[in-house]
């Protein structure tokens, strides 16, 4: 992923989100926040499900993986946006440039991914629930982990591959915080038709498929709630899936929005708003949604301070 030859473009500088240095220094601190709550949250919760033996259900290993993904996602954007949010240059290398690309790719097609192996679970768990320790078994949660990652890396490695091939001559600022595929196409001085169809069919489709997946689960999770007769037995079956159809919601809002729409569209300002959210705030929210909202994580986490304090 270095930097080709016939590329007189030696790195990029990114424009980053403001010129205003009193906004930046703002951003500076709100977004260190919302980065260490990010890492906390996410690394308390794979810890707490890793020492919990009463959280090792498919639904939880689902998480762990999700709190990982976040967490990494995270780190492969948020460090570099707040280096460039108080430094004077803002330079990136070619080389570093494709390679936030790649894994800002690979962890965004997982994630997508990983939420419709979510789905899946949790429309076997109330749709069929005496079957699910049958279906949901480790080999096929394990056979759902890995498919989700190598899909992932391939998808990724196609898009680098493809971007590695494009001239880049003239100017080199990408108006964006970081190198997303878009504001890098737009500095191409050559043709690039092709990898623009390529990326869209390849990131559009799994972004579909997985979006087919998630409400084609939820419209038979709703089907088979309404016909519950039971007030609680109701409020119980909407409890088990409420914390994964919001961070859903979020999550595919912010994805579709940005990305199942031509360039020509293309509006900075929106784009960035957007971004921010799903790079930044969204890697925050999920380990708030799925703990604050789950009695099963609550009691995991007192059972954990207790047996600390114990130990002290």
């Amino acid at each position: 992923m270095g930097r080709r030859n016939n590329t007189n473009v030696p790195d990029f500088i990114l424009e980053g989100l403001t010129d205003s240095e009193e906004v930046r220094l703002v951003l500076f601190h709100l977004f260190l926040l919302i980065y260490m709550v990010t890492v906390l949250g996410n690394a308390g919760m794979i810890l707490i499900i890793c020492l919990d033996l009463q959280l090792h259900t498919p639904m939880y290993f689902f998480l762990s993986h999700l709190s990982f993904i976040d967490l990494s996602y995270s780190s492969v954007i948020t460090p570099k946006t707040l280096e460039n949010l108080i430094a004077s240059t803002k330079h990136i290398s070619f080389g570093g440039c494709l390679t936030q690309m790649y894994f800002f790719v690979f962890l965004g097609v997982s994630e997508c991914l990983l939420l419709s192996s979510m789905a899946y679970d949790r429309y076997v768990a109330i749709c069929k629930p005496l079957q699910y320790p049958v279906i949901m078994s480790p080999s096929l949660c394990y056979s759902l982990i890995i498919t989700t990652y190598l899909i992932g890396f391939s998808e990724s490695l196609v898009n680098v591959l493809f971007m590695n091939t494009l001239h880049f001559c003239d100017s080199n600022v990408v108006h964006h915080f970081f190198c997303d595929t878009t504001p890098i196409l737009a500095l191409s001085c050559t043709d690039t038709q092709d990898t623009e169809t390529m990326i869209f069919i390849l990131c559009g489709s799994t972004l579909v498929a997985s979006l087919i997946t998630v409400s084609a689960s939820y419209a038979s999770i709703l089907s088979t709630i309404l016909k519950i007769n039971s007030t609680s037995g109701k409020q119980r079956a909407f409890s088990t899936c409420a914390s994964h159809l919001l961070g859903v919601t979020i999550f595919y809002g912010t994805m579709v929005f940005t990305y199942l729409k031509p360039r020509s569209s293309y509006s900075l300002g929106k784009e960035q708003v957007a971004s921010v959210f799903y790079t930044i705030v969204i890697p925050m929210l999920n380990p708030l949604i799925y703990s604050l909202r789950n009695r099963e994580v609550k009691n995991a986490v007192i059972r954990f301070l207790q047996k600390t304090e114990s130990a002290s």
